[in-house]
């Protein structure tokens, strides 16, 4: 009996360099900027924790300020009280 010969597939193996190039000149800049959107993100998070921690600290001086002069607004340029007429109706 004859043995069979293998079948060759003759198919590309890789790319030109020319595509790679092309390729490789689009993927490099989406990487880095979507490292940048990494960085953006994480420094928008830690801004968001220093916000909130900000209103925390603003709140208890709000309760603060109203345990001494009640339910008023206050100027934040000129520390001036302005007191609600109708809440002392």
């Amino acid at each position: 009996m004859a043995k069979k010969e293998k079948v060759v597939d003759l198919k590309p193996t890789n790319i030109n360099d020319e595509q790679l190039k092309s390729i490789q000149d689009i993927v490099s800049p989406i990487n880095n900027l979507q490292m940048e959107i990494g960085r953006i993100e994480s420094r928008k998070h830690m801004l968001c924790h220093e916000v909130a921690s900000l209103q925390d600290k603003l709140q208890v001086i709000q309760k603060e300020l109203e345990e001494q002069y009640g339910t008023v607004n206050v100027n934040i340029q000129t520390g001036e009280i302005n007191y609600d007429v109708k809440a002392d109706s």
